[in-house]
């Protein structure tokens, strides 16, 4: 099935979830995971996020970078967006998803390279 896989450069657990509100809220500029900064404050995901995702018109799953290891059994540079089709073909490398500002920019640019794998 197609599908979009989301692997975001923090780890799964409450006690991890808790570091990572604490890392957003003291000091947000050093928070090592530039995907949760577009699509989620330090509480909660973004309405305009869950809006895109409602309507992208494609399954998408959301791991922590541990989860994706042990599920795929496979290691990537974090965050990073897959495109999955039988196989993970890297569909937003870290360097590209770093580089974008806002939430606006990252769903334009998601889009564009759905429309062009």
């Amino acid at each position: 099935m197609d599908m979009l896989v989301f692997v975001y450069n923090s780890y799964s657990g409450p006690v991890s979830g808790l570091l990572d509100i604490g890392h957003k809220i003291l000091s947000p500029d050093t928070y090592p995971c530039s995907l949760c900064n577009l699509t989620h404050d330090a509480f909660s995901e973004k309405q305009a996020w869950r809006e895109f995702r409602k309507n992208v018109g494609l399954p998408m799953e959301f791991l922590h970078r541990d989860e994706f290891e042990k599920q795929y059994g496979r290691t990537a540079v974090y965050p990073v967006i897959f495109r999955k089709n039988g196989d993970l073909r890297v569909l937003m490398a870290k360097e590209e998803i770093d580089r974008i500002e806002n939430l606006d920019d990252l769903i334009i640019a998601v889009r564009k390279a759905v429309a062009e794998s």
